[in-house]
């Protein structure tokens, strides 16, 4: 474990994503951001919009649609937008939207 954690800091140094504290105006370790991961789940489920608004497609219509009638099924159809309050939480689900 040590050997490795030794080696993967020589080749961060290698690589100059690290650079020593010489090279800073603050003496300071400046080390790369980690990428933030979108959801899996909410990149196959929202669609964002050129105005800011998110885009989902309705619940319900997936499965035991017989004792559904014929006029919920019909409202059902298409899609609709994420309500404001749950904008914030779905932004968090996709950075990079």
């Amino acid at each position: 474990m040590r050997q490795k954690t030794v080696a993967l800091w020589v080749q961060v140094f290698e690589t100059d994503v690290l650079k020593p504290p010489n090279a800073l105006s603050d003496n300071e370790w400046s080390f790369p951001m980690p990428k933030m991961k979108t959801k899996s789940s909410a990149k196959k489920r929202f669609k964002v919009l050129g105005n800011g608004g998110v885009k989902r497609a309705h619940a319900f219509k997936r499965h035991i649609l017989t004792k559904k009638t014929t006029k919920n099924k019909r409202q059902l159809r298409g899609t609709s937008m994420v309500n404001d309050r749950d904008l914030a939480s779905v932004a968090k689900m996709l950075p990079y939207a």
